[in-house]
C-alpha cells in the first residue's frame, strides 16, 4: 500500500533546497555562458529554442532564456562550474525523447538547458574487449551501427532508437525490447565520464568486468536523470553479433497463455529467446487503422497476440529449428491460436513495426492515460486482468491499450478515451486512473516506473511507493553531491 514520509524527513529535502526559479537570468550571466560555447552553439532566439522547451507527449512545457550546445567534456564542465559559482539551475538534455518530463526546464525561465547532442563521437570499439567507448549525444542507431561494423552487437533496442541519445538511455537506465536476454542499460554500462555538480570530471571509463574497489559510483548516476551528475561518455558492452534470428508472432486466448507461452519457449531456446513482447487486439487495431502500409499477420482476429524473437550464434537455420520447436511445443500444449514466423527480414521488421508504432498511433484515436509498470512476471496477468476490470468500472467505454515486455514484467498499461467522451474530460481523470492501476501494482509488489523514469510525471508519487527510508537517503545523496541544487531541479525529488 502507499506509503509517506514521516515529518522529520523534511529536514533532509530542506538540505537541498533548489535555486530560488523566481528571478530570470542577468543578462551579463548569459553572455558568460554563451562565451563558454561561442555564439553559434548559444541559442537564445525563441524559435530556435521552442523545440527544447517541450516533450513528445505535449504533457510538460518549460521556459528557457538560453541553450548550452557544448561540443566537448571540458566545455560542459566550465558550464557546469559557472552555474555552481553563480547557482544557476541547469537542465540537461539528449535527445528529448524522454517521457515523463525529466528534461524540460520548469515555466519560470531560470533554468539554462544544455544540449549534449554535440558530444556526438564514438571514440573508440574494441571487439577484442567487447567494449566500446561513445559520447552522451550520439544517438542510439549509430552507436548499434558502430557495433555492428565492427561484427559485433549493442542490444540496447528502443522504438524511438533513430533519435533517443545514449546519455538520455543512461540518465533513465532505459529498457527497451531486449531486456528479456541482456538486461536494462544499467547492465550494458561499464564505465562512465561525468561532470559533477561542482565542475570536476569523473573519469570512470573502465572497461572491466570485474572491479570490487568499494562502492559503485557508475550505478549512482544511472538513472538519476541529470540529477547528481551530467554523464558525457560511457563504456558499453558488447556481444558477440547473432549469426541468425527468428522472429515469429502468435495469436492467443489471453495473457496466462502468454505467460505459459514464455516459459515452454525459454525452457526450450534458453538464453536464445530474446524479446517476448505481449499486445492486446485493439492495439493491432489502432496500428492497422493508421499505420499506412501495415497489414494484419494473421489471417483471423485474436484477443492477444505475441512477437517473439530467438537469436542464434550459429545459422538462421537454427533460429528458424527453435522458432519452429517453439510453434510445436505450444501447439501440442493449445497455448497458440495461429501463428506465423517471418521469412525475410523485411517480414521480420514489418511485425517489429506493429509492436514498435502501437504508443504513436494510440494518440490518433483521442486523449490517453498511460502507466509504465512493472510486477513480477508470474503477477503480469492479473495485473492486466484486475485494471482492465477497474478502469472500465470507473469510466465505462473505456478502451484498454495494454502492451509491453513481458519477459520482465513491464506493461505499459495504457487506456485510451471512451469514443464519445470528450478529451480534457477524460485526461482530468488521469491521477485517478493512476492511482487505481498503481495501488494494484503495489499490492503485487512492483513499480510505479519501470523503464522510463520519474521526472516530473512521477515526482509527487515517489514517496508513496518509496519507503522513509529510501526517500532519506536519496535526498542525503543529492546533497552530498550537488549541495547547491544545481542539477536539474525539481526532477525525481
Amino acid at each position: 500500500m502507499s506509503r509517506r514520509p514521516a515529518p522529520g524527513h523534511l529536514i533532509s529535502a530542506i538540505m537541498n533546497v533548489p535555486p530560488n526559479p523566481s528571478a530570470l537570468p542577468d543578462p551579463v550571466l548569459i553572455d558568460r555562458f554563451a562565451n563558454i560555447v561561442g555564439e553559434r552553439y548559444a541559442l537564445r532566439q525563441a524559435d530556435d529554442i521552442t523545440p527544447y522547451l517541450k516533450e513528445r507527449r505535449d504533457l510538460f512545457h518549460g521556459r528557457a532564456s538560453i541553450v548550452l550546445r557544448p561540443g566537448s567534456v571540458e566545455e560542459v564542465a566550465a558550464i557546469v562550474r559557472l552555474a555552481d559559482e553563480t547557482r544557476t539551475p541547469i537542465v540537461p538534455q539528449g535527445g528529448n525523447t524522454g517521457l515523463v518530463g525529466g528534461q524540460v526546464p520548469d515555466d519560470s525561465g531560470a533554468e539554462v538547458i544544455v544540449s549534449l547532442s554535440r558530444l556526438d563521437k564514438v571514440r573508440s570499439v574494441d571487439p577484442q574487449k567487447d567494449a566500446m567507448i561513445v559520447e552522451a549525444g550520439v544517438i542510439l542507431a549509430d552507436a548499434q551501427a558502430a557495433a555492428e561494423a565492427a561484427d559485433r552487437l549493442f542490444p540496447l533496442s528502443l522504438a524511438s532508437e533513430g533519435s533517443c541519445e545514449v546519455g538520455g538511455n543512461i540518465s533513465t537506465n532505459a529498457g527497451g525490447t531486449a531486456v528479456l536476454a541482456y538486461g536494462n542499460t544499467r547492465e550494458l554500462v561499464l564505465g562512465l565520464e561525468v561532470v559533477l555538480a561542482s565542475g570536476e570530471v569523473w573519469d570512470g571509463l573502465r572497461t572491466l568486468r570485474k572491479d570490487n574497489t568499494g562502492y559503485d559510483l557508475k550505478n549512482l548516476f544511472i538513472g538519476a536523470e541529470g540529477t547528481l551528475g551530467i554523464v558525457t561518455a560511457a563504456a558499453l558492452k558488447l556481444f558477440p553479433k547473432p549469426r541468425g534470428l527468428g522472429t515469429a508472432f502468435v495469436g492467443l486466448a489471453s495473457p496466462d497463455t502468454a505467460l505459459a507461452l514464455l516459459h515452454r519457449a525459454k525452457a526450450i531456446t534458453g538464453h536464445a529467446l530474446t524479446s517476448f513482447e505481449l499486445m492486446s487486439r485493439r492495439s493491432i487495431d489502432f496500428v492497422l487503422a493508421h499505420l499506412p502500409g501495415s497489414r494484419d499477420p494473421l489471417s483471423e482476429r485474436h484477443d492477444w497476440y505475441v512477437l517473439l524473437e530467438v537469436s542464434s550464434g550459429r545459422s538462421d537455420s537454427e533460429a528458424r529449428d527453435l522458432i519452429e520447436a517453439i510453434f510445436v511445443d505450444a501447439s501440442e500444449a493449445g497455448l497458440i491460436e495461429d501463428g506465423m514466423r517471418a521469412e525475410t527480414i523485411e517480414q521480420a521488421h514489418a511485425l517489429w513495426e506493429i509492436r514498435h508504432a502501437i504508443p504513436d498511433m494510440q494518440g490518433f484515436e483521442g486523449g490517453s492515460i498511460k502507466h509504465d509498470v512493472s510486477v513480477p512476471v508470474d503477477a503480469m496477468p492479473e495485473l492486466i486482468d484486475r485494471g482492465i476490470a477497474r478502469v472500465t468500472a470507473m469510466i465505462p467505454g473505456i478502451r484498454p491499450v495494454p502492451f509491453g515486455h513481458v519477459g520482465d514484467g513491464n506493461i505499459h498499461f495504457n487506456f485510451t478515451q471512451p469514443e464519445d467522451m470528450d478529451k480534457a474530460a477524460f485526461l482530468a481523470r488521469w491521477e485517478e486512473v493512476n492511482a487505481a492501476v498503481h495501488e494494484i501494482v503495489a499490492e503485487l509488489g512492483g513499480s510505479i516506473s519501470a523503464e522510463h523514469g520519474i521526472g516530473q510525471l512521477k515526482r509527487a508519487l515517489l514517496p508513496q511507493f518509496k519507503n522513509a527510508v529510501e526517500m532519506d537517503l536519496m535526498r542525503k545523496i543529492k546533497a552530498t553531491l550537488d549541495p547547491n541544487g544545481i542539477l536539474n531541479p525539481g526532477k525525481i525529488l
